[in-house]
This record gives C-alpha cells, sequence and structure tokens, in this order.
C-alpha cells in the first residue's frame, strides 16, 4: 500500500460525497481494495463528458441489480461511477442516481483533474469494496445480462486455484458486419494493434480492448495496484502483469453494440496505443517498472 501512496500521479486518498441526513451533505473517506470485502460485487464505471449517454447505461445496469437483488437477498452491491475530470454536468448526472438510490449502492469518485480511463479505472478499483469486480464503460455498449456468462468462467477459475480474470471479448464479431461496414483503414489499424498485442505483450487473447472486464478482488490487489499506465494501453498492461504472474485469463463471448458519440480519435489513438506497448515490453523488460 505504502508504495501506492509515494506514487505522485494519483493520491490514494478519495471521499465521496453523502447527501443523507440532515444538513449539508457530508464528504466521507473512501474504503480500500485492501479492507474487508463488504458487497458481492462492484461496477466500477469511468466516464468522462458522458452526460448523454450515462443515463441509459445507468437504468439498465441498475434494473439488472435491483432484478437480481430482489431475487437473491443474499446479492449486495456497489456502482462506483468515476468521474475523470469531465467538463459537462456527468458529476450532476451521477449524482441523481446517489440522492435515488443512496450511497451504499452508488458513489461518485470526482478524480477533479483528468487522468485517462486507466487511471480512472485504477482508482475506482483501489476503492471497491466487492468480491467481484467489474470494469464496465458508461457508454453501455456491452449487455449487462452478459455478466452471468463471466461470473461463472471466473469461478470456475476460482475453484482451480487462486483468483482470475474473466474478459469480455468481441472477437467474435470481426467477421461479421460490424467489421465489415468500417473503414478499410480502421480495420487497417484494428488488426495491426493486435497483431502488435500478441508479438510484444500478450498471447494468446484476442480482445484486450472490451471494457468490460471481472477481476476477483485479489487478483485486482495485485494489478491495480502494480498498473502505471493510465490512458491508452493500460487493459493490455493488466493483461501482461498477469500472464506474468500466472494468473489465469478466460475470454468470454458477449454482446456488444457500437454507441454512437465516441470521442475518440481512431488514428491518433491507434498511434499513441502503439507507442505504449512498446513502453510495457520495454519498460518491464529492463524493470524500469
Amino acid at each position: 500500500v505504502a508504495s501506492f501512496r509515494n506514487r505522485p500521479a494519483t493520491s490514494f486518498a478519495h471521499s465521496f460525497t453523502d447527501p443523507s441526513g440532515q444538513g449539508p451533505p457530508k464528504e466521507v473517506p473512501f474504503p480500500t481494495i485492501f479492507d474487508k470485502e463488504e458487497k458481492y460485487i462492484s461496477f466500477i464505471v469511468p466516464v468522462y463528458n458522458e452526460e448523454a449517454r450515462l443515463p441509459d447505461m445507468m437504468r439498465e445496469t441498475m434494473d439488472y441489480l435491483e432484478s437480481r437483488r430482489v431475487q437473491n437477498r443474499t446479492f449486495s452491491y456497489e456502482v462506483i461511477i468515476v468521474d475523470d475530470g469531465s467538463r459537462d454536468h456527468t458529476v450532476e448526472v451521477a449524482m441523481g442516481y446517489v440522492y435515488q438510490y443512496g450511497t451504499d449502492k452508488v458513489r461518485v469518485l470526482k478524480l477533479g483533474k483528468n487522468q485517462g480511463k486507466g487511471g480512472a479505472v485504477q482508482q475506482g478499483m483501489l476503492h471497491s469494496r466487492g468480491h467481484y469486480l467489474l470494469m464496465v464503460d458508461g457508454d453501455g455498449a456491452t449487455r449487462i445480462e452478459d455478466l452471468a456468462n463471466l461470473e461463472t468462467r471466473l469461478k470456475q477459475l476460482e475453484d482451480r486455484g487462486n483468483g482470475g480474470i474473466a474478459i469480455g471479448s468481441r472477437s467474435h464479431y470481426q467477421d461479421q458486419a460490424v467489421v465489415a461496414n468500417r473503414s478499410r483503414a480502421r480495420n487497417f489499424l484494428m488488426h495491426g494493434f493486435h497483431f502488435l498485442v500478441a508479438l510484444l505483450c500478450v498471447s494468446g487473447v484476442k480482445d484486450t480492448q472490451c471494457g468490460f472486464k471481472l477481476f476477483c478482488r485479489n487478483t485486482a490487489q495485485h494489478l491495480f495496484l502494480n498498473q502505471k499506465l493510465r490512458r491508452w494501453s493500460f487493459d493490455v498492461e493488466l493483461l501482461f502483469i498477469a500472464q506474468a504472474l500466472r494468473i489465469p485469463i478466460v475470454e468470454v463471448p458477449v454482446n456488444w453494440t457500437e454507441i454512437p458519440g465516441s470521442k475518440v480519435n481512431v488514428l491518433e489513438a491507434s498511434i499513441l496505443m502503439g507507442r505504449d506497448l512498446l513502453v510495457i515490453r520495454l519498460s518491464y523488460l529492463f524493470r524500469v517498472w
């Protein structure tokens, strides 16, 4: 824990706003992933300027989670919405769910300054209370019901050993219309990135970038404490660390839909992600990290 606290890029200490009770809202310190688990599952939702897309995702997510809670009274959850320095009304939208469901179920972690998706996911994970920790994008691109399939596969890994990762995979779409309707340039960049990932960093994983990944708590403690990248290729770094530590990884097909409104420049992102793959390989090879 001390090694993370001493890192200058981010602070380990965060608080969430609790509007319940009398008087003005209170700022309450977040717990850490090193505390005793309190929930069955934590949803970590990184968001940046998502005031338009977050409501649909949260409505679907909360309906799903509340339905499971009603069917199984032992089921417990939390949703941590990590705002990565948004400039729109994302925080206000997110706080609406805190008022609706309470801070035991929904919390908003405000980073203030933009750190990148990897930094937002890392901070959310390190302040979670669940036994299982799900990284899920705020655009709702992946069908939330597919979580059950990831749970089943991850529990199988747990039964065989100590922890693991179940990652959503869109590789089954590669020969379908989703890819066919993309430009040749975008398909070229996609296949080039996959080639570099396999060559430099992670072997045997077809889709490293799907924003739907489920971790055991003990696995997350090892991975997110040691994560260095906070922007483009943090997913690859996490899987690289996992394979280095011989943590089992299983890919699970998920239903995925491309949601309009992405703010990513594909060409720029591809160049930066390619750079990060080299950084990962060289930094761990020469023990810079």
